[in-house]
């Protein structure tokens, strides 16, 4: 299994979450998940460190996207 951290920056605020997906996955498979679930809702939850917590799409405005022990960030401008 992969980790990956995802950071969503938001209008006022910055969540991260963690995702673990098969080891054949890759980084801009990920980002294309979430951008899809974006697309498809307009909130949507997510589980972070500091608990469960509502989306709204409207308030994103980067996600930055990294797997585990690897330094570099993918980020996409929404």
């Amino acid at each position: 299994m992969k980790e990956f951290i995802v950071c969503y920056t938001l209008e006022d605020d910055i969540k991260r979450e963690r995702i673990m997906k098969k080891e054949d996955i890759s980084k801009e498979q990920v980002i294309q998940e979430i951008v899809e679930k974006i697309d498809q809702r307009k909130y949507f939850l997510k589980k972070g460190d500091h608990g469960d917590y509502w989306i709204n799409r409207s308030s994103i405005r980067y996600i930055g996207v990294h797997e585990k022990d690897v330094p570099k960030f993918n980020h996409i401008k929404l």
